[in-house]
């Protein structure tokens, strides 16, 4: 008897892991050919609103992770990101801005720094993010209002941007496919048990062997002002790794919120927030790698 029930819940398991997989396929399926027409078919103004539209739902999602559950102060937070957008997008039009972005860069780069600590203490002393809910919005604005400008940015260039942005796509989905193949496979040292309990180790080479290849045979298709092929592989390297800060920091503000997922929008992929936080993390660094390395 008690093997028939340790069968029956293994097949349950299997049962269910098939379902949640079939649900994350057919999600996909929506999303993608969606996400590739607005790219190619809207024009950079479009393509602000669409993907306004997702920062926005995923800022209802943020402003319950950082504690408000009652609907006005979450509808609040909604609209004071999309006019965050929106001030990005004109400050976006500026030529002065422009030359401003390596101070820009290094502004996100301090906030990160801070991310980075945040991630470290939570690990090491079970602290984490201070509980502040003015402190947890800034922090959702300073992860999807850069990292949406930065999609933004690159589409509206004129030397193939809408190939930069799905490049960008292409090595971020890739590093997750790697991770999660890479961690199935040979899994076995944590990489931050007390944030992200089934990231390891192997599956963050996993990643960066899988994107640096995508990254690889992306080159070939876009102008690039490298010496060589190596520099835009390292580009994609460098942005891999901070898609994965940005998925550990969703991580750590989600279970300092005491919740799995932020959200149950995408059926098999959880919320908003889950499927673009590394998204939103690597595109401000990969918009400044391609300015530099890109002709202008």
């Amino acid at each position: 008897m008690q093997c028939d029930s340790g069968d029956s819940a293994r097949q349950a398991s299997r049962s269910n892991a098939f379902a949640a997989l079939r649900r994350r396929i057919v999600t996909a399926a929506i999303l993608i050919p969606l996400v590739l027409g607005t790219l190619f078919f809207l024009p950079t103004a479009g393509v602000a609103v669409v993907f306004g539209a997702f920062i926005a739902l995923g800022a209802w999602e943020w402003s319950y992770l950082a504690g408000w559950s009652a609907f006005q102060p979450r509808v609040y937070y909604t609209i004071a990101t999309s006019v965050c957008m929106a001030a990005a997008y004109w400050l976006l039009s500026l030529s002065w801005v422009k030359d401003q972005m390596a101070g820009g860069a290094l502004l996100l780069l301090g906030g990160w720094c801070a991310a980075f600590y945040w991630l470290l203490d939570y690990q090491r002393r079970g602290i984490g993010i201070p509980k502040s809910r003015p402190l947890l919005c800034a922090a959702g604005w300073f992860v999807v209002v850069p990292g949406w400008a930065a999609l933004i940015g690159l589409h509206g260039r004129a030397d193939g941007g809408v190939f930069l942005v799905v490049a960008l796509m292409l090595v971020i989905w890739s590093a997750d496919i790697g991770a999660f193949f890479a961690g199935k496979r040979w899994g076995k040292h944590r990489l931050a048990d007390k944030v992200s309990p089934g990231k390891t180790w192997e599956g963050l080479w996993g990643g960066l062997a899988a994107s640096g290849a995508v990254g690889w045979l992306c080159s070939g298709w876009i102008p690039l002002r490298f010496a060589d092929r190596v520099g835009f592989m390292t580009l994609c390297l460098a942005t891999v790794i901070f898609s994965v800060l940005g998925d550990l920091f969703e991580s750590l503000v989600k279970r300092q919120a005491g919740v799995k997922d932020s959200g149950s929008l995408l059926p098999g992929h959880g919320g908003i927030l889950d499927r673009i936080d590394s998204l939103m993390a690597a595109a401000p660094v990969f918009a400044l790698g391609t300015a530099v390395g890109l002709p202008l």
